[in-house]
């Protein structure tokens, strides 16, 4: 039989274990959910005067509201 001290401590030890646990397994499902939004590309139409985002890739890309290409902000 397992004294108090004992239980008490194994019990805490599997309490921090599933608490770490669930804190790894959310961190990296929202990692992966917001990476995608994060690594975008704004742009701006100096035709029209519109901003618009785009996945990161090409240098240009065409204005969705009027189809002038564009060359990416840089900051």
């Amino acid at each position: 039989m397992v004294d108090f001290q004992t239980a008490t401590i194994l019990y805490c030890a599997l309490v921090a274990v599933v608490f770490l646990g669930l804190w790894l397994w959310y961190d990296r499902r929202d990692h992966r959910m917001f990476e995608g939004e994060r690594r975008r590309t704004t742009f701006h139409c100096i035709r029209c005067d519109n901003l618009y985002t785009a996945p990161v890739g090409p240098e240009v890309r065409p204005c969705p509201r009027c189809g002038h290409e564009n060359t990416r902000l840089k900051f």
